[in-house]
């Protein structure tokens, strides 16, 4: 194997599994750590159009979507989604605090859209399920 591409994917690989354990971390906040009603309620003290419907959406979305980031399950499609969910973040809850994310603004859903969008495009290499899935259909 080329050593080149062994490090690309063992790279995309790594942040792959760190994004997929921070939305993960994230997802299990809203559902059980803080749980629903309060996670509803702090979306509705945000202003953000059907609280507990985006609630729901934003806890399910990043506790599934941290697994299938970290398994390489349809990582575009679940990259996409996630960045979805964090423009919603920056413009509902972050946007008013300004940049810095110690002032609680936006700086870490940018930061979290720029992964989002390098491994998207990135070859996911031998550790994920959907380069085994690719084999597959090659053959």
């Amino acid at each position: 194997m080329n050593p080149l591409k062994h490090a690309q994917g063992l790279s995309t690989t790594v942040a792959r599994v760190i994004l997929g354990i921070i939305f993960l971390a994230h997802g299990c906040q809203k559902l059980f750590v803080n749980g629903m009603d309060a996670t509803s309620a702090g979306f509705e003290m945000m202003g953000a159009p059907a609280p507990t419907l985006s609630a729901w959406v934003a806890a399910i979305l990043e506790f599934a979507g941290g697994i299938a980031l970290i398994a390489g399950i349809a990582v575009p499609l679940v990259a996409l989604l996630l960045i979805f969910d964090m423009i919603g973040a920056i413009f509902i809850a972050h946007i008013d605090a300004g940049f810095w994310a110690s002032d609680g603004g936006y700086e870490l859903p940018l930061a979290l859209i720029a992964g989002l969008i390098a491994i998207a495009i990135a070859d996911q290499g031998v550790a994920s399920v959907d380069s085994h899935v690719a084999k597959r259909f090659k053959k």
